[in-house]
């Protein structure tokens, strides 16, 4: 057993969580904000009708935009509902129920590589600490050889930059882009956004 996410901590400090974030992007989808933002973004990594892995998919949003772009995408998220919501607003995709500290696709029948695998929505600050380097070390396992890993998270939410660039070369992956924005603005010591494109060493 791995230790507990701090988004299921969340949830079982308050049960009706889950539910207000999802009707909170229902509302922000039904007022026509623009939330592909994102997607535009993995997009541009794509090639064509690519396998792409939503880590961390929450309910959908992201991965649903990337599906509607003609890509095969699976979704994975530790909280079940909002992969319920996931499974009910973005029909398309696969979407799997699961903790990306012990994630292994082989065990759903998934045994092929992704070109593309991304975590939006500061993912990777709602991990638990101590399983950080894990997560990391199993996205780059899930990559295709030639595939990229794209992570975007913010600032002041007890996750340094500094410390996540040390886990990304402790577990033997490349940063290959900085950026402060997922519309590709430049990143620098004053920046209150990451977001990293990553890949594996070449051999």
């Amino acid at each position: 057993m791995v230790e507990q996410s701090r988004w299921i901590a969340k949830t079982l400090e308050d049960p009706n969580h889950s539910n207000w974030y999802v009707e909170r992007f229902r509302a922000k989808a039904a007022a026509g904000e623009d939330l592909a933002g994102e997607a535009r973004f993995v997009n541009a990594l794509a090639p064509p009708a690519a396998r792409i892995l939503d880590a961390g998919c929450g309910p959908g949003r992201v991965g649903g935009a990337l599906f509607g772009f003609g890509h095969d995408v699976v979704g994975v998220d530790v909280d079940p509902v909002l992969i319920g919501a996931a499974e009910e607003d973005h029909p398309g995709p696969r979407w799997i129920v699961g903790d990306l500290a012990e994630l292994d696709l082989v065990r759903h029948g998934i045994d092929e590589g992704f070109d593309v695998i991304f975590g939006a929505g500061n993912v990777m600050t709602f991990l638990a600490p101590s399983t950080r380097r894990e997560v990391l070390a199993r996205l780059g396992d899930h990559l295709l050889p030639t595939g990229r890993l794209a992570l975007g998270f913010g600032a002041g939410r007890d996750y340094p930059f500094s410390d996540f660039f040390e886990d990304v070369s402790a577990v033997d992956l490349v940063v290959d882009l900085t950026l402060a924005t997922w519309d590709l603005r430049p990143f620098d010591d004053e920046s209150e956004f990451l977001v990293s494109v990553l890949r594996r060493p070449s051999k």
